[in-house]
């Protein structure tokens, strides 16, 4: 795949491909105009996913402990915002069909953000300013067994679909790269993948790559999942600070739950 990264170039292919809105800030940043309807919502403030009890799955989590288990921008510091929308991308990249097997399954998720297979918790974004990323950061709503299956599914990504072919929904020809990512050694069971996705306008003049860190982790019986995304290079140290946290937060949030039976 050809790894070559022009930013200008990649704006006007994407916006060539209808997949950036034309004028203003919408045809620099990587956003929805706030008036577009998107199953990814502007994040201003964490948002609760509809459950029927006040406890997920096999989570041992109220929903006060599971609110305070989130990270937020203040975890991971400058340039780091609340997200102003769904990135473009997710629509114009990610919404993609491929022949390839279980490799659907793999894009499905990663469009849904249902990467441990059901519905986050709760879920919070965040904008990096500078480099136009987006980080999303969920708490999973699954019982510890289904995590772990979700888990060794995702382990086995880089070989069953390390390099395959994708079209999105608006006809960009894709190859997408799927490989192992280490994360920190924290929880009780973890996985991590770095995932490309080389995409060429329709005239062939203009590639471009989408650099997804996927990251999910079980603490006891308790997990969160997490993408950081964007277009060309997407520095790692983010992803593994919001690993590192994410995990300290939930144990101190079980820590602090047992302390108080």
């Amino acid at each position: 795949m050809t790894a070559e990264i022009r930013p200008r170039g990649l704006l006007l292919a994407l916006t060539a491909a209808g997949l950036l809105a034309v004028g203003g800030c919408a045809a620099l940043g990587l956003r929805h105009p706030a008036a577009a309807p998107h199953p990814f919502p502007t994040i201003d403030a964490p948002v609760q996913a509809p459950k029927a009890s006040s406890k997920a799955g096999g989570s041992a989590l109220s929903d006060q402990q599971a609110q305070a288990a989130l990270i937020t921008q203040s975890d991971l510091g400058a340039p780091w915002t609340p997200t102003r929308g769904a990135a473009t991308w997710r629509d114009g990249l990610l919404k993609a069909t491929t022949g390839a097997g279980e490799c659907q399954r793999l894009l499905d998720a990663l469009y849904s953000d249902e990467l441990l297979g059901a519905p986050a918790r709760l879920a919070v974004g965040l904008d990096d300013a500078d480099t136009d990323a987006q980080l999303r950061y969920q708490i999973g709503a699954r019982r510890p067994a289904d995590v772990d299956a979700a888990l060794a599914w995702l382990r086995t990504m880089p070989a069953k679909c390390a390099d395959f072919m994708a079209t999105s929904e608006t006809g960009l020809t894709e190859e997408v790269q799927v490989m192992e990512a280490p994360l920190p050694e924290v929880g009780d069971a973890r996985q991590g993948l770095r995932i490309l996705v080389g995409a060429t306008s329709r005239d062939e003049e203009e590639r471009y790559v989408l650099t997804i860190d996927l990251a999910a982790v079980r603490v006891g019986e308790d997990s969160f999942a997490l993408t950081n995304a964007g277009l060309g290079d997407v520095p790692n140290d983010a992803t593994q600070a919001a690993v590192q946290m994410g995990a300290l937060r939930l144990a101190d949030v079980h820590r602090q739950g047992r302390a108080q039976v």
